[in-house]
Formats: C-alpha cells, structure tokens, sequence
C-alpha cells in the first residue's frame, strides 16, 4: 500500500472526526481497510449520543466491521483512527487481530499504544498489530486542540 493511499484513508478517518465534533463528539474518527484495500467500516465518537462510555470511535468501527463481514476477528485489516487509541481501545484492537494500527496525534494523557499502559507490549497480549503512528498527526491534534480550547471559553 502506497503512503498516498494511507494518507487518504486517514482523511476519511479525518472526515468522521469532524461529523463526530458536529454532533457534540470529541472529534475522533476511525476507519477499517480490508486487505484489498476497500473500506468497510467508517465511524466517530458516539458516546454522548448513544450515551455509551464505550462508543469511541474504534469500538464502533470494530463492531460495524465484524458485522458487515459476519466474522468476530478483523484478521487482514487496518485500522486508521485519528488518535492513539486509549487502553479500552487498543485491548478491542487486540482482540479484533487487527492487522496494522494507523493512528494520527499520540495521547500521553490517555493512550494505551506508545504511552500509558501499552496495551500491546504487555505479556498478556494475545494479538499486537503493527503500529504506525504520526499520520496526518498535525491535523488529528490540531482538530483536537480547538474542540477542547472552545469547550474553556
């Protein structure tokens, strides 16, 4: 897969980031990429909407995933989501065999990948997927910055 062709499905990512910020969200959006490259699930934050603590961004995209493929494990896809996942997240992804992890802006407050409890270095972790993070990461943490600024004023 060509870094172009990353970078698009990060902004598809990008774009569901936005429509979650829209609805009141935390701007986080995340996409599912099958081996051959379509996109099978697109999804942002619904836990205020639904009201679900679990509804981030990841989770909602997993499930719509196993769904449209009938299947329990996501064995041969990517995942892009638009920030480090937290540790919920990441132990989902684990789960899921999530073959490569994208994400944007890391989160030393919350993450779970690269700080905080790092889900996938752990001895317990049955599943690590390969991990690439930075993606369209100025973007993912600016959208961030600005909802959580506008939300002090």
């Amino acid at each position: 897969m060509t870094p172009v062709r990353r970078q698009s499905y990060m902004e598809l990512a990008l774009v569901e980031a936005r429509a979650a910020e829209a609805r009141g969200e935390v701007p986080i959006g995340a996409v599912i990429v099958a081996a051959d490259g379509a996109v099978i699930a697109r999804a942002g934050n619904r836990t205020r909407e639904l009201p679900d603590p679990t509804a981030h961004a990841e989770i909602v995209a997993i499930r719509s995933a196993c769904t449209a493929l009938g299947a329990e494990r996501l064995e041969g896809c990517d995942l892009y989501v638009t920030l480090e996942p937290c540790p919920m997240c990441a132990a989902a992804i684990s789960f899921a065999r999530i073959r490569r992890l994208y994400f944007g802006a890391g989160d030393p407050k919350s993450g779970g990948v690269e700080h905080g409890a790092r889900i996938f270095n752990q001895p317990t972790c049955h599943h690590a997927p390969e991990i690439y993070g930075g993606l369209c990461e100025t973007e993912a943490a600016l959208l961030l910055r600005t909802f959580f600024a506008q939300r002090r004023v």
